[in-house]
């Protein structure tokens, strides 16, 4: 029998235990073909106004899988090593050289990697059409994308990914080498020690995380302590104190909470909750630096899809608070609207709105204003009757100005840096003065072509009439208008009317977030399925370990349903400690992210989130179920 035919006698024998490994291999490089193959896609090209950034993306988000794939195949095989030392040292004992053993155990590796690369990229062939189709879908492209299937993407992938299984296959082989045979055979056996709970060590976790909860809180531009310290360094301490923080809550502080609870006895004798408590008040805090790995890995997968899909989730509110009217310009000759007429369809509203260009003299607000410094500035005025007009078909309420004063609609305040416009005063080239006694941050006008507005009483806006230019704007409102009907309205009009369209912008936006939500939806699920891989192996790994201690309870009258509560119990705080720790370090990290950006992330985040926890808890499920097997299958085998 050759090393190799041994090789795949082995895979073949423990092919349920190597499922989960080769899934998440399979899955990370379905996604790194379809990345590839998206990148040098013509269907994609034809269809994206922005082909070239996608690309670009694409390549970006390629060498990110690369590298995390990288670790986690490294790291997952450093697992399988460990409960195969027991096996390996069999080998040596029976006489094999460790030459051969090294072999086999390379080419083990190796034939598990091209299957998966094989069956990865067949699957990812398949899979491109479906993938190409949510890409364009989310882009906002109604497209049904085609079969393809790229020599070039498929080389690129093959070549990556059997570097990384030689370099992971040479791992195992140098194993045999690297451990005394005394060392192979007790390797279940051994772990790390448990350390005993410190009161210190504990505060000291607790008080790194809140260091770095509270600069990451602190307002990016206003901060002092951003100015300070800087934007890398803060950035660069925030994820230190958070990291060693969160390794010291697992190492410490979820020790020292299990050794309080191990003190209740009335409870702890309870069932199997003394066997439960103990494993926990080990594994948890023996296993700190998996937990923190896992903690982390959680929070950036979510914190990244998060933020993307919050921005994807408000991108129509957005091109509505800068584009209220369907389309919008200003009108320059006759001809020309009739032209756009032509080839309007039913409206629900067609204005024609009178409005002023008036130069200011805003030194008052440049005072207060953190960018600004500029003394005058250009404002659309319009009266009150025509913004109530405007208002009032667009669904806003009505406005009543007073004499001598005035509503500034500036979409883009922000009480960070634009100045506090009420009671403030602005003055004309002809000293006429303007007291403001209100602002929105909603308009009725198009920004695009009507800049910030200012709405004044009907009765000053006749008389600001002498001091500015003249302007005529045409306000439309469509139902279902599309990126088509924009383009034919453009083109009856100069380019000096300066049109702006809710499609067209709302197409732009949507078309840049959507590629961004498409690459962080994808390698999120690679690295959740990582996160949860990791888990497993672990989890079952244990497992194996714990036999002995469950056929030992299964002797004594301990029934299977006691065992599997005890099961369950242990598998969930594995599970869901670091994912809670994660979810919080998210919640953190977004809560800053959104008052960055001055937007309401809340429910797309929730959604987020949720969808996040399903998936991991899936995994959950499957682990505890694995777990469960092994042990029963133990009980009836040992008797």
């Amino acid at each position: 029998m050759t090393l190799f035919s041994l090789a795949r006698k082995n895979i073949a024998r423990n092919l349920s235990q190597y499922f989960i490994y080769i899934a998440s291999m399979v899955f990370s490089i379905i996604i790194y073909f379809t990345f590839v193959t998206l990148k040098y896609s013509d269907a994609v090209a034809e269809q994206t106004a922005s082909s070239q950034k996608l690309g670009s993306l694409m390549s970006g988000a390629a060498v990110i899988l690369i590298f995390f794939v990288a670790i986690f195949i490294a790291y997952s095989n450093s697992f399988f090593m460990k409960k195969r030392k027991k096996e390996v040292a069999l080998y040596a004992l029976l006489g094999v050289r460790n030459r051969q053993i090294g072999f086999m155990l390379f080419f083990e590796n190796l034939l598990l990697g091209l299957v998966s690369l094989v069956v990865g990229i067949l699957l990812g062939f398949l899979c491109s059409k479906g993938f190409m189709t949510i890409l364009i879908y989310l882009m906002g492209y109604d497209v049904i994308a085609p079969f393809t299937f790229s020599g070039s993407a498929a080389l690129n992938t093959s070549i990556v990914f059997l570097i990384i299984f030689l370099v992971t296959s040479f791992q195992g082989y140098r194993l045999i080498y690297q451990f005394k045979l005394i060392d192979l055979f007790h390797a279940s056996k051994k772990g790390e020690a448990a350390p005993k709970p410190s009161m210190i060590v504990a505060f000291l976790g607790i008080f790194l995380i809140v260091i770095g909860y509270w600069l990451a809180m602190q307002d990016l531009f206003t901060s002092k302590v951003w100015e300070k310290i800087g934007f890398l360094m803060t950035a660069l301490i925030i994820l230190t104190t958070v990291i060693a923080g969160t390794f010291l809550l697992f190492h410490s502080v979820t020790g020292f909470v299990l050794a309080v609870i191990k003190k209740n006895e009335k409870w702890l004798w309870k069932g199997l909750h003394l066997m439960t408590v103990s494993q926990l008040l080990y594994r948890i805090r023996g296993n700190a630096r998996t937990l923190t790995v896992i903690a982390v890995l959680s929070a950036t997968t979510v914190t990244a899809g998060g933020a993307v899909y919050g921005l994807y989730y408000n991108a129509n509110d957005q091109v509505m608070t800068v584009d209220p009217n369907t389309f919008m310009y200003q009108q320059t000759d006759a001809k020309s609207d009739h032209q756009v007429t032509a080839v309007l369809p039913d409206t629900k509203y067609d204005e024609n709105v009178e409005a002023l260009s008036i130069t200011f003299n805003t030194k008052e607000l440049s005072e207060e204003s953190a960018f600004d410094n500029s003394d005058k500035k250009i404002y659309t005025v319009i009266d009150e009757r025509t913004y109530n007009k405007l208002a009032d078909v667009q669904g806003k309420e009505a406005l009543h100005v007073n004499h001598g004063k005035a509503v500034i609609l500036d979409i883009g305040y922000d009480k960070r840096f634009s100045p506090e416009y009420k009671d403030k005063t602005i003055r004309t080239e002809n000293n006429t003065a303007i007291t403001f006694q209100s602002f929105k941050t909603q308009t009725v006008l198009n920004a695009k072509t009507a800049g910030i507005a200012v709405v004044v009483s009907n009765d000053q806006f006749k008389s600001l009439q002498k001091e500015g230019e003249a302007l005529n704007y045409r306000a439309i409102g469509v139902d279902q208008a599309s990126v088509d009907l924009s383009e034919k309205i453009s083109k009856q009009i100069p380019e000096e009317a300066l049109f702006s369209s809710a499609p067209q912008d709302f197409q732009a936006s949507i078309e840049s977030v959507g590629s961004l939500l498409f690459i962080g939806s994808f390698l999120g699920l690679v690295f959740l399925a990582a996160t949860g891989s990791i888990i497993y192996f672990k989890v079952l790994t244990e497992a194996e370990e714990d036999k002995s201690q469950y056929n030992m309870l299964h002797k004594m009258g301990v029934n299977a349903k006691e065992m599997r509560k005890s099961i369950a119990s242990q598998v969930f705080v594995i599970f869901f400690v670091p994912l809670a720790v994660g979810l919080l370090h998210s919640a953190v990290a977004l809560k800053a992210f959104s008052g960055l950006l001055m937007m309401n992330l809340a429910k797309p985040v929730l959604i987020w989130m949720i969808a996040y926890t399903i998936i991991y808890g899936l995994y959950y499920i499957l682990t505890v179920a694995s777990y469960n097997r092994i042990i029963t299958q133990n009980n009836k085998t040992e008797g």
